[in-house]
């Protein structure tokens, strides 16, 4: 196919869809609610202490510049493969091919972390048993959703989304009754967080930089709005979808964050329990631990089982634009589900499943860190598409993308700065170089071919 051909063939719109902004926001919370929020956000505890709630903030104003960029562009040029399409638009088909496959890989990890960590959870009640084997388990499960098709996939993220507003909720209640008296403490004197600066950044600048990466991880998700922005009768509604969705985001998180650093001792946290089970852990609640962690339980399905939707059908995407092998065109479907994608997705599942075999005691924090480095060089790839795409020559756009860029990068740096987690950098690092081999290989091939045409 020709490069006139391919370029054509892009910028054919899908046909409407029928739904509702509200339905999109819902689904974007479905798919955003993770266990990097119920879970990794102990390691960012961990990390810098109670200012892990400015983290949080900053990400979310980060998180906004991004899905800002990404919005306009959808809302100006909806396309089936959004940001792979504008960076292909803003910067040639190289820009296309790595953030297509470095989304994939990011994805891939991001499964890999959501099962670990919903194998770490149920060990809770089955402490014997491996994290491999429940990660086996939780990885069949989500294929067999994925199996049943996108109708199916859709009512059981709606469920699933309310299940995680509800716990979130429910926590956020609790904890306001236990600060106030309302709940008995076990303890006879009940914990005060002291304002002072060495008590809310106990890790010090380093501490407080290196946990950027966790409070944007948990807002990973955002991408689902340019993804499905297809699916909406009116495509022009997509920016009110992700506002209303990432200002729920960004309220929720702060809040019950900051209700939970105030209520034990920072060295109480840790990567084993969720911080929200840990804040209420000296209340007489015998039945939110394990009703709480339940629903964490859901959360991380949720996100994991959303993950391997959107690789499934990016690959396909990918494959149509001839960014992928052909057989993962939509040749061999069941119930409107690729089966060629969806099975190298699984392999990806297959991967984490060993790797949890492998290194069990640190294969979380790992993956959980190269998960969200590799997704924020995506956003980076949203932001300048965007001021590539839509010629932004405003002061106040050109200084929201030029921000949100140096928010990402000092997300990125700052996992160099604590020994624990910079492995985690390590990995991400090797797959961007390995993508861009790839895609300097490809580059030369397509030279090459586009010679001989012309």
């Amino acid at each position: 196919m020709s490069q006139t051909t391919r370029n054509a063939n892009k910028n054919t719109a899908a046909s409407s869809g029928d739904m509702s902004w509200w339905h999109l926001s819902l689904v974007g919370i479905g798919c955003t609610v993770g266990t990097g929020y119920f879970l990794g956000s102990s390691i960012g505890i961990r990390v810098t202490g109670p200012s892990i709630v400015f983290s949080f903030i900053l990400a979310a104003l980060g998180t906004y510049i991004v899905f800002s960029s990404l919005a306009k562009m959808t809302a100006a040029d909806p396309q089936e493969g959004s940001f792979c399409y504008y960076a292909d638009k803003a910067f040639g088909r190289w820009a296309g091919f790595s953030s297509g496959w470095n989304y994939w890989c990011s994805s891939v990890l991001i499964m890999g972390s959501q099962l670990t960590a919903l194998a770490i959870l149920t060990q809770l009640w089955f402490p014997s048993i491996p994290l491999w084997l429940f990660s086996a388990i939780y990885a069949v499960l989500s294929i067999l959703i994925v199996l049943l098709g996108t109708k199916s996939f859709d009512k059981m993220e709606d469920l699933f989304a309310v299940i995680k507003t509800a716990a979130i909720i429910m926590f956020i209640i609790l904890a306001i009754a236990a600060l106030a008296g309302w709940i008995p403490s076990k303890t006879e004197e009940a914990f005060q967080l002291s304002l002072a600066m060495s008590a809310l950044f106990p890790g010090g600048f380093g501490g407080f930089w290196a946990s950027f990466i966790y409070a944007f991880y948990a807002y990973g998700g955002i991408e689902v709005i340019g993804l499905m922005a297809m699916q909406l009768k009116n495509k022009e509604e997509a920016p009110k979808a992700g506002k209303v969705m990432l200002f729920s985001l960004a309220t929720v998180y702060v809040l019950s964050l900051t209700l939970a650093v105030m209520m034990v001792p920072i060295h109480s946290f840790t990567t084993d329990e969720s911080p929200f089970v840990t804040a209420l852990a000296d209340y007489s609640l015998p039945f939110f631990k394990h009703a709480f962690n339940g629903a964490i339980i859901i959360a991380g399905f949720s996100t994991m089982t959303a993950a391997l939707y959107g690789v499934t059908a990016l690959l396909v995407i990918i494959a149509k634009d001839e960014n992928a092998p052909s057989v993962f065109r939509r040749t061999i479907q069941w119930k409107d589900v690729p089966l060629p994608s969806l099975g190298l997705g699984a392999v990806g599942l297959l991967a984490s499943v060993l790797t949890a075999l492998l290194l069990p005691e640190t294969i979380y924090e790992y993956i959980t860190t190269a998960a969200g480095i590799l997704l924020l060089y995506n956003w980076l790839f949203i932001i300048a598409s965007s001021s590539r795409n839509l010629k932004e020559e405003g002061v106040l756009q050109k200084t929201g993308s030029i921000s949100g860029i140096v928010i990402v990068l000092v997300a990125v740096s700052g996992t160099v700065m604590e020994g624990s987690i910079r492995p985690g950098f390590y990995i991400s690092f090797i797959f961007v170089c390995v993508i861009a081999v790839v895609t300097l290989y490809m580059n030369r091939k397509w030279k090459k071919e586009a010679y001989s045409e012309s």
